[in-house]
C-alpha cells in the first residue's frame, strides 16, 4: 500500500491501524475494543457489521467503504 500520498505517511503502521480502528469504533459503537482489535480485513468488518447491526451485506459494504476511505485494517 502506497501511503506516501496520505497525511499519515509519517505515521507507523501501528498508528495508522489505531486511527482506522478509532474511526470504525466511532461509526459502529456496538463493537468492543477486543472485537475491534480482532478485525483482520475489510471483509471481516463487513461480516461483523452485518451480524451486529442486521444490515444486508450490500449496505454494510457501502458503509464500510465510506468509513475506510481506501485504507486497510
Amino acid at each position: 500500500m502506497d501511503t506516501s500520498k496520505t497525511p499519515a505517511s509519517t505515521a507507523s503502521v501501528t498508528e495508522i491501524k489505531q486511527m482506522v480502528l478509532k474511526d470504525i469504533g466511532a461509526k459502529w459503537n456496538k463493537f468492543s475494543q477486543q472485537e475491534l482489535g480482532a478485525l483482520k480485513s475489510k471483509d471481516d468488518l463487513v461480516t461483523q457489521v452485518v451480524a451486529k447491526y442486521h444490515l444486508d451485506k450490500a449496505q454494510a459494504q457501502r458503509d464500510v467503504d465510506a468509513v475506510m476511505k481506501g485504507r486497510q485494517i
